[in-house]
Order: structure tokens, then sequence, then C-alpha cells
């Protein structure tokens, strides 16, 4: 997107383009890049024109709205399929829990990007194959490969989605970093409006119930169900419609993040000598373990795509740099049990998952610490730390598809 900005300030239709192709992406690179080009005439109006501060929330337009009352409508008659085929509730949310999602959020983003007819042939021939798979695999109750498909196909759909996010810019380091913020937008939106949801829920039931009339089951089964199924499209049209709505929120969660999870952590370690449990000999601790540090390694990915916005912050780089020095602990103590675990029992298809998982993981985080110590301690502004997070993203996608198609079929089903 950079490149493309100054290679047409001098073609104000070519900005115009860019700018719709993806909007917040275009705001903060032409933000970053001004300073260079702001004697040029063009740059100052489009600088005029992303400076101005709306005080109203844009609401879109009517074609908006229709495209969400349809995606809405389709994502919640697709939660409602057991109950309209008399399917087992578990069997099918198990394996379709985010087919509901991810299909009509990169929807959105095809329609938002005008993304090619390719892409788009692409994408649905993914979800559907991806769709049929997952449905196709035996009726196995706490068959180890196939729960693990099960965890791990949300993943594989939600690099869909970041490649209809992307557009055009699928090797572009910085679309992927936007997408990793879009994501933190997100979350911390849908978050508002699920507590903003459940106090509705709970004024509703208690007026009905004050006048005798019992509304749990139809509000439960129906509205709830078809208000979950939009929260997702809602939250993500709010956030692209509106760029400054909660981006200047998501970095002030970021640093408020880091060094508490920092501390966290560090006590957490020095509660675990102190404790009788060990990730070696205790299956469930060890679990606990790796979901912990599952939960850190996202919190270091969002905040490093946040901070990528402003290197210039030196102290969120320190944190950030001790933040991955000691999960990196963590996780060779994680991965160290894992193969602890093998080499007394075996291989197994979580053993091996978890193995892949903290290895990736484990990779990623010398990476990451790696850049930040170069520009944290040596000083050096070359190091590109964003490259750390962006590079590694087709790699756990990767291991992800090797996990939902092969290992089912490398375990035989066991």
């Amino acid at each position: 997107m950079r490149q493309q900005i100054l290679n047409h300030l001098e073609d104000p239709d070519q900005l115009e383009k860019l700018y719709r192709s993806n909007s917040s992406e275009f705001v903060k690179v032409f933000n970053s890049v001004y300073p260079e080009i702001k004697d040029e005439k063009l740059a100052q109006y489009w600088h005029a024109r992303l400076s101005y501060e709306r005080s109203e929330i844009s609401w879109g337009t009517k074609n908006d709205w229709i495209f969400i009352l349809l995606a809405s409508l389709v994502a919640g008659l697709m939660a409602k399929i057991p109950a309209i085929f008399q399917i087992k509730p578990e069997l099918f949310y198990t394996r379709n829990i985010a087919f509901v999602v991810f299909p009509a959020l990169a929807s959105y983003f095809i329609w938002k990007r005008n993304i090619p007819m390719p892409r788009i042939l692409f994408t649905a021939a993914a979800f559907i194959i991806a769709a049929v798979y997952m449905n196709l695999l035996p009726d196995l109750p706490n068959n180890d490969t196939i729960i693990l498909a099960c965890l791990h196909v949300p993943f594989l759909l939600w690099a869909l989605l970041g490649i209809n996010f992307v557009g055009l810019d699928l090797r572009n380091d910085e679309s992927r970093l936007d997408f990793l913020r879009f994501n933190g937008d997100f979350l911390i939106l849908s978050g508002i409006l699920v507590i903003v949801g459940g106090l509705f829920t709970a004024i509703v039931i208690g007026l009905f119930k004050a006048i005798g009339i019992k509304i749990e089951d139809f509000y439960f089964d129906y509205l709830a169900v078809f208000a979950g199924a939009a929260l997702p499209i809602i939250s993500t049209f709010m956030t692209q419609s509106n760029p400054s709505l909660v981006n200047k929120v998501s970095p002030v969660v970021a640093k408020i993040c880091s060094p508490v999870v920092l501390i966290m952590l560090i006590v957490y370690l020095g509660a675990v000598l102190f404790s009788d449990k060990d990730p070696y000999n205790d299956r469930n601790f060890l679990l606990v373990f790796n979901l912990l540090l599952l939960g850190v390694m996202a919190i270091i990915l969002f905040s490093l795509a946040e901070t990528a916005k402003d290197f210039g912050n030196s102290w969120s780089l320190v944190i950030l740099l001790a933040l991955s020095v000691v999960t990196m602990v963590v996780n060779g103590i994680a991965f160290t049990a894992i193969l602890f675990r093998i080499s007394e029992w075996g291989i197994t298809p979580n053993r091996l998952a978890i193995l892949g998982a903290n290895f990736l993981m484990l990779a990623n985080l010398v990476f990451i610490a790696y850049r930040l110590f170069n520009r944290v301690i040596k000083k050096d502004e070359k190091t590109s730390v964003e490259n750390a997070i962006a590079n590694f993203l087709p790699i756990y996608i990767l291991w992800a598809m090797l996990v939902v198609f092969v290992f089912p079929l490398l375990f035989n089903f066991r």
C-alpha cells in the first residue's frame, strides 16, 4: 500500500480506488508516509480529509444493511440446522460452528474489497471442501484426531478470512499486520456488544417474568441464535466503517495487557516451583500450561501488531522483549515436557500436535525476541520486528492444515 500511494500522488482517481479498497489500511499507511509527501498538493488534501474528526458514527448505506441482514439470516439458519434436520447438536456444533461465522465475514470483505472472481471461486471451494470433509469424518466420540481437526479447522477458516481481508496484497507484511489489528478491534467491539446483549437479555426476560409470561425458550431458541449469528458481522461492519471507533482503544489495551501479563507469568512460574504440580507427569497441568502459552502468544502477537504503528515507543518494546523472553521459558518447559512424555509413553496424535505447535511458537518467539533485541539493545532502526509476525502466519496455517487433513489418516482415526 505504501508504494502504491507514493506511485499515484498525481492520480486522484487511483488514490480514491486505493482508499475504497481498504480504507483502514490506507489511513494508517498514508499517515505514516505523510511527512515525506507533505509538500504535494494532493497529499495535503488527503491529509485534511483523513484528519477530519467525525463527531458521529457512520451507519453505512442501505446496501450495507441489506447485506448484513441477509448474511445474518443465512448464518442464523445455519446455526439452526440441528433443530431443523434433527441432527445431534454436539456432533454438528463441534464440527461446524466455525462455518456459521467465517463464510459470512469472508463474504463481507469479498464484497467490500472487490475481490476478483478467481479468488472468490477459490474461497468458496475451500469453504465447501472443508465443510464436506469435516462432516464426512466418522462419528467417533472422544477420538483424538477428530477432536484435533475440530479444534484446528477454525484457524484454517480464519486464514481464509485473512486472505480476503488483505485483498490483492497477500505477500504484504503491513496488510497481514492490519489483519491482526482488525482482529483486536473486532474482539474488543464484540466483547462490548456481548455485554450489552447480556444486559438486554436479562432485562427482557425479567420484564416478561414480572407479568407471568415465560419467554426463555423462545428467546434463546430463536432471538438469541440469530442475534449471536449477526454479532460478528455487525462488529466487522462497525470496525471497518468507523476506523476511529476502537482503534484508539486497542493500543491502550495492548500496552496495559503486556506488562500485566509479564508480571503474571513471572509470579506464576515462581509459584510453579513451590507447587507439587509439574507438566512432565501431570497431563491436565500440561494442558493448562499450553492453554496459558497459547493465550500469552496471542497477546504478544496482538501487542506487536499494535506497537508496530509506533516503534518509537521504546518502553513498549522493552516490555515486549521481556515478555517474549519469559514466554520462551514457559514454551521451553512445555516443549521439553512433551518430549519427555513422548519418550516415556510414545507418540499419540495429541502429543504430536502439541509438540508441533510448541515448536512453531518457540521458533517464532526466538525470531521475535531476536528482532526486538536488535531494536531495543542494539538500537538498529532498520530491523523489521513486524516481519517476525507476518512471515510466520503461513507456517501456522500449514501446520493446522496438516493436523486437520493428515492426522486422521496418519493415525487411522485413533
